[in-house]
């Protein structure tokens, strides 16, 4: 047994380890919510994480996003996060993917590869098509709504897309999707209205963002011991 996964088998025991071991999980958006979820996942013993995103890390992404520091602004953050995942388990196999992801670079990723996909995208044309391509896939994925401008993390849930309210993201991907005949989509999102501000850019928090990604990792470890 690893023992920096001894904890975890106490918990969960050696064959629910190895599910998780042996499972493939994708993390499309590496921002507050995803470098968490890729972390947690990293940490929880995930063999195989694929890691999607386009964007370096900068100055702003300090105050929320695990991997942001002054040494590692201006890294790609496909680097970053690999190089970090790797210090906390080097057998860790990662797939990185350095692309935004949208409908004419979808057919660069197989997801047939992967157990589960994890939406921290924060781009709805990216969400829509990427839910619908899992869902034709059958493959399974949990989506991420707004955390921008949230400041109590305490009103984060998972439910079902069908059963969200207050959240404006989730609002248009609800219709979105069942215009595409998607009615179902389990998603993390908060009731809490968020706090309006004077800027088109929202603003953000050190903790609400990162207990997103844990939740989304927590319901993705969860489904896989549950099989």
């Amino acid at each position: 047994m690893d023992e920096r996964f001894s904890r975890t088998v106490r918990v969960i025991g050696q064959d629910k380890m190895d599910l998780i071991k042996n499972s493939s999980v994708i993390v499309f958006g590496l921002g507050g919510v995803g470098s968490a979820a890729a972390e947690a996942l990293a940490r929880a013993g995930v063999g195989t994480i694929g890691i999607v995103d386009k964007d370096i890390v900068d100055i702003t992404n300090i105050n929320r996003q695990l991997i942001a520091t002054d040494k590692t602004v201006g890294l790609k953050k496909t680097d970053a996060v690999e190089e970090r995942l790797l210090t906390i388990n080097p057998e860790i196999i990662i797939h990185k993917y350095d692309l935004f992801y949208l409908p004419e670079t979808a057919d660069s990723i197989d997801l047939s590869q992967y157990d589960f996909i994890l939406d921290c995208i924060d781009n709805v044309t990216a969400k829509i098509e990427l839910t619908v391509r899992a869902k034709k896939m059958g493959v399974n994925i949990i989506s991420s709504m707004g955390t921008g401008n949230k400041l109590h993390p305490e009103m984060l849930e998972i439910a079902d897309i069908s059963k969200t309210s207050v959240c404006p993201l989730a609002r248009v991907m609800r219709r979105e999707l069942k215009k595409r005949g998607v009615n179902k989509l389990p998603v993390i999102y908060s009731k809490e209205e968020p706090v309006k501000t004077d800027s088109s850019v929202p603003g953000s928090v050190s903790f609400t963002p990162p207990v997103a990604g844990y939740f989304m990792s927590s319901f993705v470890i969860n489904s896989i011991i549950k099989e």
